[in-house]
Parts: structure tokens; sequence; C-alpha cells
């Protein structure tokens, strides 16, 4: 019941600088070989920051050295000159420190009169990310706007008037082909269905209707796994007026009578349903967004190889609809295939019962971890993480990951909390895709190969593991360079060589310098004594 996209491959990330002369003209360029004027700048270098890279792109192009850049704003745009993608700018305003002269790449300069550009007196071809938002942003025409209705199970009649209007006007009507069937016709109206795949292709339709007003339809509340977070994640929070419906969540809790704060939601549309692992729990509900008639049994079958066959099952489907469905089952019973009387529109209810499998703090048994020995162990990890500091939303990079264990405890911290574990060893790194999927955060990023050549290219880290290779040449120093202020380095090592190095380190730039010893009790003969492990140094620095 969501109409949420596959994740894909992301945008091209750049930066810009909007100059402006005392006339309050912009200065745009053209590249060599392209027709369409556009900011000056370019794409980010690897552990480029976007200010330095807007600072060093006008250079190189149009000769202007600038020493401080402020920012304007930060928007996603259809790529002017590389077909099918889109680009993401982080976009800055400077002061003009002389007379730009076209150097590098770039074919032609112009200064454009922003006033003359809305009015519709400017011919020569925009960029969308100027054309769209810059302008816009600095008071120069509309910002370019998109109205998302939500539509439920009942259909068209169940649709307010004001937003019934909102749709029988529109020039362009976008939706799911389900959802464009439940609307009368109205004459002249363009009705597309969204491109395949959704993220590529979402901007350049928009762009094919730029002078045009578009609404697109949504399942219920457009923000609740749906086109309207797409939306507003490729246009900008400004960019997309909502209009919601009674979402398929909250007709779920009034259906169990769950109260919504005892509740999870998670879905399962266009994701690995193994996700769902991370969140049993002994008592906890779970609602589940599916895909289709085919995930009770796939959910199904997971719960009963993680010990949570007793789980009842309740598929709720056409929530709203005067067609309603309720299909209850324990995960045990559940039949492989699908289901008689599950509508492939549906939401799953899950009152879970089995046995603690995870945990809500660092510190995982070090037996559920698949592993050769090289393992992180549990509480050096549980002292790790609480130095990383995982946060909402932010990456981890755990290099030289062993068995990954660091990366995947740090991605179990939050549901948006993100990793790439880094391991030169083919072998363990196809272990820590296993170990990762197993535990319910299958999208654990694995990259095989030695840094800190591997490191080149992936997203700038917020925190960095390195478990292993910190005294090959450049580690530490590729790991430090890349993590922003604020970012957190945490450094293991065991041999007297990492531990020199360490010293050194902490001398240098300071931080926490600790030493790590853990005895654990084991039979000697008739008698119980302390084995003790390896004493493992551990550096912690924040940048």
């Amino acid at each position: 019941m969501s109409d949420a996209a596959v994740p894909s491959a992301g945008p091209i990330v750049v930066a810009a600088v909007c100059f402006r002369d005392e006339a309050g003209r912009v200065l745009a360029v053209r590249k060599q070989g392209t027709d369409a004027f556009m900011l000056p700048g370019g794409k980010l270098e690897p552990g480029e920051s976007a200010a330095a890279a807007a600072i060093r792109e006008v250079r190189e192009e149009i000769g202007l050295h600038v020493d401080h850049v402020e920012p304007l704003g930060h928007w996603v745009a259809v790529a002017a000159n590389e077909p099918g993608m889109r680009v993401e700018s982080s976009v800055f305003t400077a002061a003009l420190p002389g007379e730009p002269v076209a150097a590098a790449e770039i074919a032609e300069l112009r200064w454009l009169d922003p006033v003359a550009v809305a009015a519709g007196e400017v011919e020569v071809p925009l960029a969308p990310l100027l054309r769209d938002h810059v302008l816009p942003a600095l008071g120069h025409g509309p910002t370019r706007r998109i109205a998302v209705v939500g539509i439920g199970a009942d259909g068209w009649s169940g649709v307010a008037d004001p937003q019934q209007g909102l749709v029988m006007d529109a020039d362009v009507l976008l939706g799911g082909a389900r959802h464009l069937d439940l609307v009368p016709v109205v004459d002249g109206q363009v009705r597309r269905a969204w491109p395949t795949p959704l993220r590529e292709g979402l901007l350049t339709l928009l762009e094919e209707y730029a002078d045009r007003s578009v609404v697109a339809l949504a399942s219920g509340d457009p923000l609740v796994s749906g086109i309207g977070t797409t939306l507003v994640d490729l246009l900008g929070r400004d960019a997309v007026e909502l209009h919601p419906g009674l979402s398929s969540v909250a007709l779920a809790w009034a259906r169990m009578g769950w109260p919504s704060e005892s509740v999870t939601v998670v879905t399962l549309v266009g994701r690995d349903p193994q996700a769902l692992l991370r969140f049993l729990a002994p008592g906890h509900r779970v609602l589940v967004l599916s895909s289709d008639a085919t995930t009770p049994p796939v959910v199904a079958a997971l719960l009963v190889g993680a010990g949570y066959g007793a789980t009842r099952m309740t598929a709720l489907g056409d929530l709203g609809a005067a067609h309603e469905s309720r299909v209850e089952r324990l995960a045990r019973s559940w039949p492989d295939g699908p289901s008689a009387g599950v509508s492939a529109l549906h939401v799953l209810a899950l009152d879970l019962d089995g046995p603690v499998v995870g945990s809500w703090a660092a510190g995982l048994p070090d037996d559920v971890f698949e592993h050769d020995g090289q393992l992180t162990k549990r509480d050096l990890r549980a002292s790790a993480l609480a130095r990383l500091r995982p946060q909402p939303g932010q990456l981890l990079w755990d290099v030289g990951a062993g068995a990954g264990s660091v990366g995947i405890e740090w991605a179990l911290a939050h549901p948006t909390c993100r990793a790439v574990a880094v391991e030169q060893d083919p072998e363990r790194a196809a272990r820590v895709a296993r170990n990762a999927a197993r535990l319910g955060v299958p999208g654990v990023e694995v990259v095989t190969g030695a840094a800190p050549g591997t490191l080149l290219g992936l997203a700038r880290p917020d925190a960095i593991f390195i478990g292993g290779g910190a005294t090959r040449a450049g580690v530490v120093d590729a790991c430090r360079a890349e993590l922003a202020p604020g970012g957190r380095l945490v450094v293991h090592g065991v041999t007297i060589e990492t531990e020199t190095l360490l010293a050194q380190l902490h001398a240098e730039l300071g931080g926490e310098l600790t030493r790590i010893s853990v005895e654990h009790a084991e039979p000697i003969g008739t008698f119980t004594g302390w084995t003790p492990g390896r004493a493992v140094t551990q550096w912690a620095w924040t940048a």
C-alpha cells in the first residue's frame, strides 16, 4: 500500500557559486559542446568539501580567486548536460573579486538580468538548477510546485471536494495506473504513469511539463512510505504541496486497536525483507507495508527461521474500502504460496512472539557473528561504538571490517544509520554481507579492497572505525582527511607497531587513548580462573 521507490544510484554531486554584479545581474557560464547556461562550478573531488570544490572550480573555470563563500541553498534538479541524470548541488554566494574570464572547459560567459529572466524576456536556455531553484531563491520567478493528493482504497468518493478540484483542474495528472483509473476522465488532461525506475525518470518527466500545472496522486498519506517522500527529497519541501488522505497505517492501528506509540512501522516495498529481522523482540508490535500478496509467506518464513513461529500475523486488505478484508494466522501456519483472501493491497500486522535475538544496546554476543577469528570482540566493540556515537542518518566506514561486527551494530543502532564495510579479503567480505543480512541490516554496503585506495569515491563518513590495517601507509591520514568537523574516528591496535602509532597520534592530535584488557572466567582443572584476552589499544579522536 505504498508508492515508495526502490533506492537507486545517487545524483551527480556538485558545488557552484552565484556571483552578482553591481546591477544585480547573475553570472552564468556555458560549457564547450553544450547549450544551457549555468552557474560556474563542478564536481567534488574525493575528500573535498562542497565549499572547497566551489572555490576551486571558479578559479579553474573563470579565473576568480575567492577566499570565502556563503551558502545559498542545496537543491536537486535535472542535469543539464548528462541525459537521464540528476544533479545535487550545494550553491554558494561570494563577493565578486574581479573580472571573470572564460577558461578550461568554459566556452562563454553571460551576465543575466534575473528580472528579465522571470519576465520571459531572456531566450537563452538555462540549466534547470539555475532556472527553477537559484533564481527563485534570489526572489526572481516562482518556485515550481507540484501538488500531491492522497487517495485511499475507497477511491474517488473519499477525496475531499477541494482536492478533487485540484485534480480535475490540473493540466497534467501523475500517478500509478491504479490511481489514475480511479479519477473521472477530464478532456485535454495529460495523464502519465510513474516512470521506471522512478527516481531517475521523475525529474525528466517533470521537466517535460515545466510550464504546466502538475498534480500527483498518492496512496493515503503521501509521506508514509509514499511518493511525497521521494518528491520532497528530489525537489525540496517548498516545491511540494501535500494534501494527505487517511493513511493505511492509521487505519491499521485502528483496526488492530494498537496505540501508535506501541508500534513500529516497517516498509518492505522495494526492500530486502531481511530488514524486518532487526525489529524482532518479544511482545513487540510491527506494521509491515507489504509489496503485494507475496510478502506474507516471505515474512512468515523469516519469523519461523528466527524462532518467532508463534507470532500472530494479520493481513489487513483494502483498508478504507467497502470490501476490506482480514486474514489471521500464526507465522508457522502461514502457507508457502499466495494466501487465499489476502489482497495485494494490504498492511501486515505482527504481534511478535519469540525469544530475545538482538539488543537495543551495543555488544551483541560474539557467537551471533559468523567469523574466522577476525572479529572485534563484544566488550571492545561496545567500547568502540560508545565512542563512535551512532546518530540517525549518519554514515560509518568500518575499515578492515573482518566479520563486520562494528559496522553491523552501528547500522542496528537506528533504521537510518548507514555503514560501509571495507575488507580486502574476498571471503571475509562475503561473510560480512551474510552477517549483515542475517542480523537484519542487509543495507550495509560491502566494499572489497584494501585501504586507502578503496576509500576513494565512497560517500563522506560521519564516523570511521579502523579495526585492522592502521599501520598501512596512508590509511589513518586518508580517514582523518575525510572526516568533517565533529566526525569521530576510533582505531584499535593489538600489535606493538600499531600501539606505537596510536601513541604518536595521541601526542600530536590529542583525543582519548585507552588500553583495554578483558579476562573471562574459564575452567582450570577442577577450579575456575581468569583467562586474559589480548590487550587492545584504542585511540578515539574527534575532528
